[in-house]
């Protein structure tokens, strides 16, 4: 049986144009990709962010689904899952 701790997804890293790497939680990370999501044109979104009604919808989508939002020509905003050790 997989050990459970493999799966979890509490802390990532986030690498973003001109930015040094952040280490955020989950809840730090789906506001980053809210703020985000804020910002942009909704036509400049995939198709598929399109069909979320709401920004919080579509953060969480992000999250489960991929680890890149397209932010603009020559930017870029990544997140990776990373286990923390005490």
């Amino acid at each position: 049986m997989p050990d459970l701790l493999m799966y979890q997804q509490d802390n990532f890293v986030v690498l973003e144009t001109n930015q040094p790497e952040q280490f955020l939680t989950l809840s730090e990370l789906l506001k980053k990709l809210e703020t985000t999501l804020q910002k942009l044109i909704i036509q400049d979104l995939s198709p598929d962010l399109q069909n979320f009604d709401t920004v919080e919808a579509q953060a969480q989508y992000l999250l489960d689904t991929t680890c890149e939002l397209d932010i603009g020509p020559g930017q870029y905003l990544q997140w990776y899952a990373v286990r923390l050790e005490k």
